[in-house]
């Protein structure tokens, strides 16, 4: 998983760590203002990403912080059964959100819309999603049109050998079409733009259970991409 967060850079957070006393087993980014996160990893290997829709960013009165929908997702051990309980929240509680949970065996894509008074949870396939404040690999949102392509033809991260060079790369590439938020790293006038960035990969369930059991490993830059170290977070 590569993923960036994108929000007003002003905003107050904490980088990933086990902040939450009552939930010692989850590792996550901190959203000082609200107290949830954007992105977490449980010890039993779930990993969960949460991003607005178009047209939502930011509170709203009578709305919970969709940040507390990450938290509640890693108290579940695995994805399907994450999935099925997230897809039961009260849909009036909470902002559009593209919700994304992943283990070693599947990945799932939770989603709230503006225009439906439902949660819609799909199985995300076996290859490349693209996810931004659209549906997965929608290319009517010329962020994915420009970078989906990009990244189909990059080399994949081979997190065995620390290999993550291209994912990287496009990570804090700030080449755009048009908007300036179209590039994959970006810094707007009013204070909106990449706060943050996340590389993540789970092992198989052969070497997480094998007889020196491997850990996930999350690299993680506390700043653009383009200009900030990514280091291991520590698991």
């Amino acid at each position: 998983m590569g993923a960036n967060r994108d929000e007003m850079l002003g905003r107050p957070w904490t980088p990933p760590g086990r902040h939450w006393p009552d939930r010692d087993d989850v590792v996550a980014g901190r959203d000082d203002l609200a107290g949830g996160t954007w992105m977490g990893l449980n010890d039993a290997g779930l990993a969960v990403c949460i991003l607005n829709r178009h047209g939502s960013l930011g509170p709203a009165p009578g709305k919970r912080s969709r940040g507390e929908l990450v938290l509640e997702a890693l108290d579940h051990a695995d994805a399907g059964k994450a999935a099925d309980a997230l897809a039961d929240i009260s849909p009036e509680a909470y902002r559009p959100f593209n919700l994304v949970i992943a283990d070693n065996t599947e990945a799932w894509w939770l989603s709230l819309m503006a225009e439906t008074d439902d949660v819609r949870a799909v199985p995300i396939p076996e290859g490349l999603s693209v996810f931004t404040a659209y549906d997965r690999n929608d290319t009517s949102d010329t962020r994915i049109a420009t970078y989906l392509p990009r990244f189909e033809a990059a080399t994949p991260p081979d997190p065995d050998t620390g290999t993550w060079t291209e994912w990287q790369a496009l990570l804090g590439a700030t080449e755009t079409q048009g908007a300036v938020f179209n590039a994959m790293s970006f810094r707007m006038e009013n204070g909106f733009g990449t706060s943050s960035s996340s590389l993540l990969a789970l092992p198989s369930i052969q070497a997480a259970h094998g007889p020196n059991p491997m850990r996930p490993i999350w690299l993680f830059a506390p700043g653009p991409p383009e200009s900030s170290q990514f280091t291991p977070v520590d698991i």
